[in-house]
């Protein structure tokens, strides 16, 4: 197993629970979702000028259903997170 892998499901780096609707900063490995989440917006390595939430959620107007993770495609890392509703774990890089 990759030390990526083993480092996102220990979360050795921490967590940071985000349950508001202000933009989260911070490089992370993967969001968990803690509830049904509606995702606003999704940066990628520190590219603030585009939002890959369509690349992750196939209907980003619904909500991601409770207990689902997302991680970050090949060697990306996930730079912000921005939600609608509902709460997620950012798992820290």
């Amino acid at each position: 197993m990759k030390a990526i892998h083993t480092g996102l499901m220990s979360a050795s780096n921490g967590t940071v629970v985000v349950n508001d609707t202000v933009e989260f900063v911070a490089n992370a490995n993967g969001f968990f979702m803690n509830e049904d989440t509606v995702i606003a917006r999704i940066e990628i390595n520190g590219d603030t000028a585009t939002d890959v939430k369509d690349d992750y959620i196939t209907t980003p107007a619904t909500a991601v259903k409770s207990g689902v993770l997302i991680t970050p495609k090949g060697n990306d890392y996930f730079s912000a997170i921005t939600l609608t509703s509902g709460s997620v774990t950012v798992i820290l890089a």
